[in-house]
């Protein structure tokens, strides 16, 4: 549905509940204070006029912004209006597969290819925060990008000089509100009806593998991995005490070869880094490697499925019980370059010279990009796309596979010239990628990967419901900067805590594998502890540091996830954690109980707009100090929000201090983190129990990073002042109370326990078989 048009020549007002957007007098204003100035006549506002019975979809104000172009083209970039001095924050690419942070004040502070924008709200609060989302119209799709004298433009494309435009009426939709965090989810929600071409995450059941423990095996062997390979990484994790309960057999599995190599070679001696990008897929069925697998269980019993992939993943389930899923990587294509042409038992295809548009022309360097645009892509035309999902995902269903992660998934925009545009190609793929998914693979067993652009967020997540937000944990540098094997870690926690904020709405944010043994892999665990993703390594095989693992997996392969997904903290949301200095990247998120927040020393390098790439800035990598408290959480949001009104005392547990502050509501302590160290804080809501006034708050398994996510129900009995709280887990468990309990029983079992610091203490075994048990505190 396209709402009617009114130009900026004539006025508007939206009143909800005592908020306005207005475009008056070639001004966008909220509250009759000014967004965009000098607002060309050619715009077009529109307020949105969507409803859910008789209700509004939200409860702040929006608008569509248009415009009339002179003539019809398949490209245009249109000045929408002046910012000037307000501070913003945006999403934009830096790469053509992989989005991140950026901020400034002014229309010429903004990048290339941005996918959103919020305007800070002001000092007085006068005027609200205000959000800019680029949409999709028709076969044309809208980004943000700088213009002259600090115009904000909306470039509009179709990608192919075959379709044309000249009235669009709602390439951008304008949203204000007073909560940051419900700004976007609000303005999301708009575009789902809008649109009506994907679900919110809030529609969706992410797959089992987030709450699994899992090992990929893409560092530890790269191409060349291979079922034995796989089998010693899985015992090798098993024996150490952390069992995974996912494996994902990444690329190096199909069946691949170049356009100069036989088509019986399989792509076997190609595995230096980059040099299977050029390859095309010969074939659904896996390669050699794990085609020639004999199970070793039915040798000499005449068994007609001892062989292959399919009694690969059957032995390896039967012999490892905790992996449940086992997922394998392919490209949205098939492979990187696509299909090969001409080869029997595939679908047909053609090779296609990618074309960037003069946005992605703006991106950092990359060598897939390169490898990509030299040598085509193997294209199966859209109509017959199915053909290329059902032929793959039977055959892996068949053999036993769980899911899929796609990877270099926004390649279609480059590949759109005679295929109806962009939008028309993408919507062909991502239907047929969806039907696939939903018959093979639950509907929701998808890693998204390299997919970050609105087309996909807005075209591909019918049923996808899981995608990795940021750029690949990167072990050093590809270009070379020794420096890079801290800075990038940096830079890999900004881009997954700022693009979650938009990602989030669409899929469950994935922050990508690490490698136990790095230098920064506890700054990493950290963070995929309270991320409230997935967590999963890619380890060599033998090459593990399972004192830190174990602070993040359970004995049966099991995490304690949070409830939510990891968002940053109000105070940096337009602040620079990576070049200023002085910017502490903060992040919460909520467990069933307690809220947590995580405080990440991220400074010393990233996005520099003079050299178009990420680059070394080690002039900013010093200690750096900020103050966190329980104002840093966003107790009302989530999917299970914590009710604190009235609350008047919360407990902060720092992980690494292992000490314990009674704070206000309002009260903070103070962290000072070097380069690339880490806090995390447990924030607990104290509560008063029974005729004693004994003050109780939950803090969790100290042994944990997520320690908060251990506790799995709370019962309080005023009555005989008692307090039972269920743990899932194993280790040493705290409380705070304000007395010491007379006992403490486990499973009604009196046990032991320590009282210090007004901390009540008690070592927790694992109970099999759920790991969890009930914990009894007596006063």
């Amino acid at each position: 549905m396209a709402p009617t048009s009114n130009t900026a020549n004539g006025n508007f007002k939206i009143p909800v509940d005592g908020s306005v957007i207005n475009l008056e007098n070639s001004k966008f204003m909220v509250n009759d204070q000014i967004i965009l100035s000098q607002v060309p006549e050619n715009i077009t506002a529109t307020p949105s006029p969507y409803t859910i019975g008789d209700k509004p979809v939200t409860s702040t104000p929006g608008c569509f912004v248009g415009f009339k172009a002179t003539e019809a083209q398949s490209h245009h970039v249109v000045p929408v209006g002046q910012l000037k001095d307000i501070k913003f924050m945006s999403i934009f690419r830096f790469k053509v597969w992989w989005t991140t942070h950026w901020t400034g004040t002014n229309g010429r502070d903004l990048e290339n290819e941005t996918q959103m924008v919020i305007l800070d709200k002001s000092d007085s609060s006068a005027r609200p925060y205000v959000l800019l989302l680029p949409l999709i119209e028709g076969p044309f799709r809208a980004s943000l990008q700088p213009g002259k004298d600090d115009f904000v433009d909306v470039c509009v494309e179709s990608g192919s000089s075959k379709v044309t435009g000249d009235s669009f009426h709602s390439v951008l939709y304008m949203h204000a509100g007073d909560d940051p965090y419900s700004l976007v989810k609000d303005a999301i929600k708009v575009a789902r009806i809008h649109l009506g071409t994907f679900k919110l995450l809030e529609e969706k059941t992410p797959p089992g593998i987030v709450d699994k423990f899992g090992w990929c095996t893409w560092d530890a062997f790269y191409l060349t991995v291979h079922p034995q390979g796989v089998w010693g990484g899985v015992k090798g994790l098993v024996d150490g005490g952390c069992p995974p309960g996912l494996v994902l057999i990444d690329d190096g599995w199909q069946s691949i070869c170049h356009d100069d190599d036989p088509i019986t070679s399989e792509g076997t001696n190609r595995t230096a880094a980059g040099e299977q990008m050029p390859c095309r897929l010969t074939k659904f069925q896996e390669n050699y490697k794990f085609r020639d697998y004999v199970s070793p269980k039915s040798l000499g019993q005449g068994d007609p499925n001892h062989k292959g992939m399919g009694a690969f993943i059957k032995d390896l389930k039967e012999e490892f019980n905790t992996v449940d899923f086992v997922y394998v990587w392919h490209a949205l294509c098939g492979y990187w370059g696509g299909l090969r042409p001409g080869v029997s038992d595939l679908p047909e295809s053609k090779v296609i010279r990618p074309k960037l548009t003069p946005g992605l022309e703006k991106t950092m360097e990359d060598l897939a990009v390169d490898k990509i645009v030299n040598n085509g892509i193997g294209l199966v035309p859209p109509e017959i796309a199915d053909k290329l999902y059902e032929g793959l995902h039977s055959h892996l269903e068949s053999v036993g596979i769980d899911g899929v992660k796609v990877d270099v998934i926004h390649l279609l925009e480059m590949l759109c010239e005679n295929y109806g545009g962009r939008v028309d190609l993408a919507k062909a793929y991502y239907k047929a990628l969806t039907s696939s998914v939903k018959k093979h693979f639950n509907g929701n067993g998808v890693i998204a990967s390299m997919e970050h652009c609105n087309d996909f967020m807005f075209l591909g997540t019918e049923t996808i419901a899981l995608g990795r937000v940021g750029d690949d944990f990167w072990c050093t540098d590809p270009s070379g900067d020794p420096n890079g094997t801290f800075w990038l870690q940096g830079c890999h926690m900004v881009h997954c805590a700022y693009n979650s904020l938009w990602m989030g709405n669409f899929i469950h944010p994935d922050w990508d594998m690490f490698q136990s043994t790095h230098p920064c892999a506890e700054f990493h665990a950290a963070s995929r502890a309270i991320s409230g993703g997935p967590i999963y390594i890619s380890d060599s095989v033998g090459q593990h540091n399972f004192e830190l693992l174990k602070t993040l997996v359970l004995p049966d392969g099991s995490i304690l996830r949070c409830q939510h997904y990891a968002l940053p903290t109000r105070d940096c949301l337009f602040e620079d954690p990576l070049h200023n200095g002085k910017t502490m990247l903060k992040i919460w998120n909520l467990n069933k109980y307690t809220g947590v927040v995580g405080a990440f020393n991220c400074q010393g390098g990233g996005w520099d707009r003079e050299v178009r790439r990420n680059i070394c800035a080690s002039q900013y990598s010093n200690a750096v100090t900020c103050q966190a408290g329980p104002k840093d959480v966003e107790w009302k949001h989530g999917t299970n929000p914590i009710y604190v009104e009235g609350i008047d005392t919360f407990v902060l547990y720092s992980f690494k201090e292992k000490k314990l502050v009674l704070a206000k509501p309002t009260g903070t302590v103070r962290i000072t983190l070097e380069p690339f160290n880490f806090e995390l804080l447990t924030v607990s809501p104290v509560t008063v129990l029974g005729s004693k006034s004994v003050q109780f708050a939950p803090i969790g398994l100290v042994n944990m990073l997520n320690t908060g996510g251990a506790i799995q129900s709370i019962e309080l009995d005023d009555e005989v002042n008692s307090v039972g709280v269920e743990i899932k887990g194993a280790g040493e468990m705290r409380i705070f109370a304000s007395q010491k309990p007379r006992t403490c029983k486990i499973n009604g079992e009196v046990v032991p326990f320590g009282y210090e610091d007004f901390m009540v203490v008690i070592d927790v075994p694992w109970s099999n078989p759920s790991g969890s048990c009930v914990v009894d505190y007596l006063f």
